[in-house]
């Protein structure tokens, strides 16, 4: 029974707050005149889930990872120079930061080239090797935040830059979030918790480039 409640209580953890029923809801009043109170629209770039681990979660209109696996953005970072934002929610096993279109989502992140994270237990890691170890840890609640300029990736804590750049990333990458052992992350593309960095932007689609 232990483990069945601990199963509830993570999945009513992870849908507790979100909106992730709000757009199905507003499809069925087909018009924006009878949207319910407090429905929010789906931003352009949300967590793709056409792609994710098999057993990875997404709630929250895209939003918020639970459950076990990896997932990316729906969108590759196009322009030159991009910033997003990753919230611990609830402690667990967890790491975020880019991808390659060849990362395997069902397995933990940092351990090829296809991804470059910074992890639950303070690492930034890239190729199965710890690039950097924070003396300050990662805590529940905690934001993380994320330049890339196609030079280097650049981790933030609370908005203080960490001095802890991955380089040599090429091709397409897109933002990437893993959760296991009960971690549950919110990634935060627009509406940022953090000053952006000067000369980056929020990550825009294809579309808005165009």
């Amino acid at each position: 029974m232990s483990f069945i409640g601990s199963c509830f209580s993570s999945i009513v953890d992870c849908f507790n707050g979100g909106d992730w029923n709000m757009s199905s809801v507003a499809k069925q009043n087909n018009s924006s005149n009878h949207l319910p109170s407090g429905y929010q629209p789906i931003p352009d770039v949300i967590l793709d889930t056409t792609t994710m681990g098999q057993e990875a979660v997404v709630v929250k209109n895209g939003s918020r990872l639970c459950g076990t696996g990896s997932v990316r953005s729906s969108t590759p970072i196009s322009q030159s120079k991009a910033y997003w934002e990753v919230q611990v929610q609830q402690s667990g096993q967890w790491s975020c930061g880019l991808c390659t279109p060849s990362c395997d989502l069902n397995k933990s992140l940092g351990n090829d080239q296809h991804s470059w994270v910074i992890d639950w237990e303070s690492n930034i890691k890239s190729r199965n090797e710890v690039e950097y170890t924070l003396e300050q840890p990662v805590q529940e609640g905690d934001i993380i935040g994320f330049t890339y300029d196609h030079v280097e990736l650049n981790f933030y804590l609370n908005g203080n830059n960490l001095n802890c750049p991955i380089l040599g990333i090429k091709g397409t990458v897109f933002p990437v979030l893993y959760v296991d052992d009960g971690a549950i992350l919110d990634v935060i593309f627009e509406k940022f918790r953090y000053p952006i960095p000067s000369g980056f932007d929020r990550i825009m689609v294809e579309k808005v480039l165009l």
